[in-house]
């Protein structure tokens, strides 16, 4: 009787309430020209990510940690974008713009888990250049298969335990009547603004999550491009030297565009007051940055760009046959 009483006081908690995403909705006369934009990014992120996993795939060459752990960042990137952009162009067109507590929850569930894999997965990147550079003699052994897919199994891993546990604790408060959330998406600062009860732990539980995700994976970050900055400076010819930079530059291209965004969002308590802040930064991390990490990867790097041209020519000559 006691168990059952629980449950139903844990229903009770989120029954009869409808959640409304404003997103733009302030800005009428932009509805068509932000769906037009966000179509255009999405068919981007999605062509690039999609293309960037199939290029590793089909040639041998790219089968290599660095590249392993590039495919499963293009991954996770493609499904962040996929859980918040459709959604977000469905409300730029449409009038109602409502979706259910538990399609809410979903979507926190799925952003926090490949937010926090982004994360760990560019720190790992980070450890395997780190890797290559300081050790190359070793490098094949070091990075063995089972390591990477230890390394991956683990961001992901970590990814759920921190979703779950910020999911329980926002579950843990009152819901009630007709809601509106501030954002395009449900962020978890959107979701307590809209609670009938204290929100206090699971803002303490959030940032402390978010300060120590950042906090660690950019102390591996850190150390391991000190490491490598070193080591750099030791190679007796320039040629090295622009060489392993050349190769860094796209990994330290992407940290700074994702680890600036998501301190400023989430570690930055000032910044919290001003909604608008936070649905450009929200926008950026969520829809953006999943479409840019393709193109800086591609962009700079040789073997992708040769990939991609072989790719191309050899279906010309298909199609001309």
């Amino acid at each position: 009787m006691y168990q059952k009483k629980i449950g139903r006081n844990k229903e009770n908690q989120s029954a009869g309430i409808t959640l409304i995403l404003l997103g733009f909705s302030e800005y009428p006369d932009l509805q068509v020209p932000l769906f037009m934009v966000f179509l255009i990014i999405y068919l981007v992120t999605v062509l690039g990510n999609l293309g960037m996993i199939n290029i590793i795939r089909i040639n041998p060459k790219l089968h290599t940690p660095m590249y392993f752990f590039l495919s499963h960042l293009s991954f996770v990137d493609l499904c962040y974008s996929t859980v918040v952009t459709p959604k977000l162009l469905e409300n730029l067109l449409v009038e109602d713009k409502t979706i259910s507590f538990t399609g809410c929850i979903v979507q926190f569930i799925l952003i926090c888990i490949f937010a926090v894999t982004e994360t760990f997965m560019l720190a790992v990147m980070a450890y395997d250049r780190f890797v290559a550079v300081c050790n190359p003699l070793l490098y094949k052994v070091a990075m063995s298969p089972k390591l990477c897919f230890l390394l991956v199994a683990a961001s992901y891993s970590w990814s759920m335990v921190c979703s779950f546990t910020l999911t329980y604790f926002l579950l843990r408060l009152s819901y009630r009547g007709t809601k509106f959330i501030n954002n395009f998406a449900c962020e978890h600062a959107a979701i307590v603004s809209v609670s009938c009860s204290d929100p206090s732990i699971s803002e303490k539980m959030i940032l402390l999550f978010a300060t120590f995700n950042e906090t660690s994976s950019l102390i591996i970050i850190l150390t391991s491009y000190v490491f490598i900055f070193i080591t750099v400076m030791k190679m007796p010819t320039t040629g090295g030297r622009h060489k392993v930079f050349s190769t860094c530059a796209s990994h330290l291209t992407a940290i700074t565009i994702f680890h600036g965004t998501i301190l400023f969002l989430y570690c930055v308590p000032n910044f919290k007051g001003s909604w608008l802040m936070i649905k450009v930064a929200s926008v950026f991390y969520t829809v953006v940055i999943p479409m840019l990490n393709p193109l800086i990867y591609s962009l700079r790097n040789k073997d992708v760009k040769d990939t991609v041209r072989k790719f191309i020519n050899t279906n010309l000559i298909r199609v001309n046959l």
